[in-house]
């Protein structure tokens, strides 16, 4: 007798829907988050770097997929996932999306896909130190965040010099440390994967594709201020 597979859950209505499903999953692991959607756990995530995010978008019932638009379409909310230690560090920088490399003139803050995607977050921690297989990995409970005036003025001047120096042609003396919270870093699945950027001179030039990323300062300031709240 063949079993049909798991129905996705339909997305969420409300900010409180969404919580309250994301509550539910809390302290479970992954291998039973997997079981329950009918999927398999890889052995590895070196080419599977998603797969943790793909799983609570299923569970949680996200819309968006590759769409450059908030996970939970309906009610604004991007979800992430957070990988972190016993003592709620981050272990990772957090990807929010693909960097523009042309075409950027006229972008502002408040327009510009990094601001949409952080306006309202759903930030769910994931237990995932050295030493835990990816079955044993724990979903922690999670956390909805709008960033404070404060944070949402660091992002942006950190965005706005990031920007700056891609449309001076200098996409390439950009590294991992350039900008206090936010930074952009080469994301393409191997060194070959080129696409266009903007040269010193402003002629047109072959670049790996960027990303942007938060730090692991700022969102453990996330983390901290939700536990002390």
């Amino acid at each position: 007798m063949q079993v049909s597979p798991p129905t996705k859950p339909i997305a969420p209505q409300t900010e409180s829907e969404l919580m309250q499903r994301a509550g539910q999953i809390a302290g479970l692991n992954l291998a039973q988050l997997a079981h329950l959607a009918g999927v398999a756990v890889p052995e590895k995530l070196d080419r599977d770097k998603g797969w943790t995010g793909q799983l609570l978008e299923w569970h949680l019932g996200a819309t968006a997929g590759s769409k450059p638009v908030p996970d939970f379409e309906h009610i604004g909310i991007e979800l992430k996932t957070i990988p972190v230690d016993r003592t709620g560090t981050p272990l990772e920088t957090t990807y929010v999306c693909v960097a523009p490399l042309t075409g950027i003139a006229g972008q502002t803050w408040q327009q510009c896909p990094v601001r949409v995607k952080l306006n309202r977050v759903l930030w769910v921690p994931i237990l995932a130190e050295r030493g835990i297989t990816i079955a044993e990995r724990i979903v922690g409970y999670p956390i909805l965040w709008s960033p404070t005036k404060a944070q949402d003025q660091a992002l942006q001047q950190d965005w706005e010099e990031l920007m700056d120096m891609i449309a001076l042609g200098q996409v390439s003396q950009i590294t991992a440390k350039t900008g206090q919270y936010l930074q952009i870093r080469p994301k393409a699945a191997n060194s070959r994967v080129r696409t266009q950027g903007i040269g010193s001179s402003g002629q047109q030039i072959q670049t790996l594709p960027r990303g942007f990323y938060l730090k692991k300062a700022f969102t453990l300031d996330i983390l901290r201020q939700a536990m002390a709240g």
